[in-house]
């Protein structure tokens, strides 16, 4: 796909991680190792996989290490050079490398609204993608790039979708939609309900994290008033897009590829397990292990 210049892209990566304690205590959550990379460095990686190379990433305080890790470390850099290790100076400079990275502080946690209207100054008037860290999309799977093409052939809102079961739709913000088209897993999104019981489901279609958004966005964040946990519900303000009669509305891309959810503490030692087996220089190694393992529970 040709570099989406006019896109940029936003990570929020302001949460506490309170999942994670202690080890979130004094380490970002979105610096917690999935394998041999932090779990925001992919989420980085997919936006300039799609051809978006200016990122904003919404941090908090104690967040420092995030900027860090994306910064050059010229004596560590050194040090590698001179031992001759060069494919660990390759992947150390490749972080730092990866794209125009910009910060900008959250302060207070309003939820996923109010981190996202944080990047209004930095948008301006550009469309742009909001990529949450807790999802990681594997990257031999196409999702952001048709998300992308969607905004750019109708001017909506984009919202990615998942099949899950009904039982842990209560996790998720369920869509209710309309298929409308050739194209079975692009739908229109006609409604959102967030985190609803399962009995109240408009559908078994979960929103996972990733969105691509016009700038107008901005102008009903700025109205929208706290929702359900007392925070400023991005959910509230796509609602509001797919209500509009005259507007472009909400569209729903179906995703039906491998997603690794970081955010909890379980799936988040699977997405490290699954990206393990998967990789040339580990699986061999790490599958005929796993077997063992599996067979003597």
């Amino acid at each position: 796909m040709p570099p989406a210049k006019s896109f940029k892209a936003v990570i929020p990566a302001a949460g506490l991680g309170t999942r994670f304690l202690p080890a979130t205590k004094a380490m970002p959550k979105e610096m917690l190792p999935v394998v041999d990379k932090p779990a925001i460095q992919y989420v980085v990686e997919e936006a300039v996989q799609a051809g978006i190379d200016d990122i904003l990433v919404i941090i908090g305080r104690n967040k420092n290490a995030i900027s860090n890790h994306f910064d050059a470390v010229p004596e560590l850099e050194v040090k590698l050079k001179d031992k001759g290790d060069d494919d660990r100076l390759r992947r150390v400079m490749a972080s730092s490398d990866l794209a125009d990275i910009h910060f900008v502080r959250q302060g207070e946690p309003k939820g996923l609204g109010h981190a996202v209207l944080r990047a209004k100054a930095h948008v301006g008037d550009h469309p742009f993608a909001v990529l949450l860290g807790d999802d990681l999309i594997d990257e031999r799977d196409e999702l952001l790039t048709l998300m992308l093409a969607e905004h750019e052939r109708t001017g909506a809102a984009i919202v990615a979708l998942m099949e899950v079961s009904p039982d842990h739709i209560h996790m998720y913000g369920a869509a209710a939609v309309e298929r409308d088209g050739d194209d079975a897993d692009v739908v229109t999104v006609t409604g959102l309900v967030e985190k609803p019981k399962a009995e109240d489901a408009p559908s078994n279609l979960a929103v996972i994290g990733r969105y691509v958004l016009a700038p107008s966005v901005f102008e009903i964040l700025e109205r929208t008033e706290p929702g359900k946990g007392g925070e400023i519900q991005l959910t509230d303000a796509l609602q509001e897009l797919a209500a509009d009669p005259d507007g472009p509305g909400v569209r729903g891309v179906i995703f039906r590829g491998r997603r690794y959810d970081t955010g909890d503490r379980v799936d988040y030692i699977k997405a490290i397990v699954q990206l393990a087996a998967d990789r040339d220089d580990l699986g061999p190694d790490l599958r005929p292990w796993f077997k063992e393992f599996a067979a003597g529970l």
